[in-house]
């Protein structure tokens, strides 16, 4: 009899005594030392018993079910949002108000801080850029979107960009040009499928700071109209250019008017004999470069 109440006595016992099961040790170690700790670092042990399962409160739970419960779910899987720029800063590299975004893959304009001055976002797989991407961002001076697949401009996406200079959307699949902004000083949209009609009368006219003009290696069939005085640089090569008049770069109402600031005028690569405009470059320091026979 005394044997049977041994033995009794140790069932009863040792449960009180065992110590808590790994899991809940390990849980304990997150929150009392506020440890950052990924999944990658638990212990052999707890790799042991991960075919186990663990009883709470009368339920049957697995260690990777525990475990998704200890995490805080409010912080994981929330995408980046105007509210924050720590998302884009992991995925970007953000220094002293530029943000480099290359060659990462993204498909959209990520989340920028406000205080950001210079974008580059070149070969990724952006296809379009809205007019909320820049809506709160006012100190941009610098965008470089080459190497996308941009198809669409939304209107206005530039508009609130009154401190931005250059811009540069070469190397996509644009057709037409969004409105630009005014103090832009070098516009650069190289290598897409832009036609004449898909430039408006007056998109160059305002920009009085413009200076270098890149579009080249496009559909233009003709040279766009109204191109500002500051214009130095200008690259139209590789279109299909077939005619141009003697309003293009000079005024045909005065023989006196000289362009002064343009520098370079490329024309190579157009369907275009320039020896049958010679009036058009009447007013230029330099004869553009093309084909003349």
């Amino acid at each position: 009899m005394e044997t049977l109440q041994a033995t009794f006595f140790l069932f009863v016992f040792v449960p009180l005594v065992n110590p808590a099961p790994p899991l809940q040790q390990e849980s304990l170690q997150f929150y009392e030392y506020d440890a950052d700790v990924s999944m990658g670092s638990l212990t052999e042990q707890d790799y042991e018993i991960q075919s186990k399962d663990i009883r709470k409160d009368g339920t049957n739970v697995s260690l990777d079910t525990s475990l998704m419960l200890q995490r805080d779910d409010s912080q994981l899987d929330v995408p980046p949002t105007k509210d924050t720029n720590l998302p884009t800063c992991l995925l970007c590299v953000c220094l002293s108000g530029s943000v480099y975004c290359e060659e990462i893959d993204i498909e959209a304009v990520p989340p920028l801080p406000k205080e950001t001055a210079y974008l580059y976002a070149r070969f990724n797989k952006i296809k379009r850029i809205a007019a909320s991407d820049f809506a709160d961002i006012t100190t941009l001076r610098r965008i470089d979107f080459s190497g996308n697949r941009i198809e669409e401009i939304e209107d206005g996406a530039f508009s609130k960009l009154l401190l931005l200079e250059e811009l540069s959307l070469a190397e996509n699949r644009l057709v037409k040009l969004p409105v630009l902004p005014p103090k832009l000083t070098t516009f650069n949209a190289n290598q897409n499928r832009i036609k004449s009609r898909g430039i408006k009368a007056n998109a160059f006219k305002k920009l009085t700071n413009l200076a270098y003009l890149y579009l080249g290696h496009n559909a233009l069939e003709s040279v766009p109209l109204n191109l500002p005085e500051s214009l130095r640089i200008l690259h139209l090569q590789y279109n299909n250019i077939t005619t141009i008049t003697d309003d293009t770069f000079c005024k045909s109402n005065n023989t006196r008017y000289i362009r002064t600031s343009m520098d370079e005028i490329r024309m190579e690569g157009n369907p275009i004999v320039l020896a049958k405009h010679v009036n058009a470059f009447s007013c230029l320091r330099m004869l553009p470069v093309g084909t003349y026979y």
